[in-house]
């Protein structure tokens, strides 16, 4: 015949969730619900950064081989899931738009006004692209923060029902008590479990997203440089003014 201590401790986790209330119960349910979305942000989010990572190396290591600014823009390539590319395309559309208006698509360079309108754009694209970097994350702060408070909400409404059966009873020994305080702080460990997971690929993630928002600012301000370098028309430089024409004129 089988020890019945033996028996308790190899399913002593099922014996804890039968002793649970249906409240800790709820809890508990709840907790393995939201680790399971937990969970599926951490896992898509680090296959979206290390992707997004990967595309940025190839761009931008293409990038700098091309001598014109446009280049790639022009080859009409898209490259889906990359945030450089995401900037640079929007930062070209913006300037072709401006070179086909000014110059009627000569492309001989557009005027101090239009460029600043430029860089706006891709201060947008900028922001745009942190903020599909960051999409998700506040599923995870929430469980960082709130996951512990939930459990503990179980353990202490645990608790409760254990005191109120005692009083009950009118009998307040450990075979009495042990088995709803046990169930009691399953719901603080199991909020731990969801907590602390969460915290750590939280911070993690929001490593990356910092990183490769600094990559896009960089990148943005090195794009501004070249668009300038190439496309920024001097206004009144293109054409001789009629003061000094008659001056040759006389000469």
């Amino acid at each position: 015949m089988s020890d019945p201590i033996e028996v308790l401790g190899a399913s002593n986790l099922w014996f804890v969730w039968q002793q649970a209330t249906i409240e800790g119960k709820s809890i508990i349910i709840a907790l393995i619900v939201f680790s399971m979305f937990a969970w599926m942000v951490m896992i898509s989010k680090a296959t979206q950064f290390n992707r997004a990572k990967r595309l940025n190396q190839y761009f931008d290591s293409e990038f700098r081989r091309q001598k014109h600014i446009m280049a790639i823009f022009n080859r009409k390539i898209d490259v889906e899931g990359c945030p450089l590319f995401s900037v640079y395309q929007q930062g070209c559309y913006e300037l072709e738009n401006h070179l086909q208006t000014a110059s009627g698509g000569s492309r001989q360079g557009i005027p101090n006004k239009a460029m600043e309108q430029v860089k706006r754009a891709l201060e947008r694209s900028v922001a745009q692209e942190s903020l599909a970097l960051e999409s998700g994350l506040i599923l995870l702060a929430v469980a960082v923060s709130g996951a512990p408070f939930l459990g503990l909400l179980g353990t202490v409404w645990g608790v409760m029902s254990v005191f109120s059966e005692v009083a009950v009873q009118g009998q307040a020994d450990l075979l009495t008590m042990a088995p709803g305080l046990a169930s009691a702080m399953m719901t603080t460990v199991a909020g731990l479990l969801v907590a602390i997971p969460s915290m750590f690929g939280y911070n993690w993630l929001v490593h990356h997203v910092r990183v490769l928002t600094v990559e896009l600012d960089n990148f943005a301000q090195e794009l501004t440089s070249r668009f300038e370098g190439e496309y920024l028309r001097e206004e009144g430089a293109s054409a001789p003014s009629s003061d000094s024409a008659s001056g040759d004129e006389g000469a």
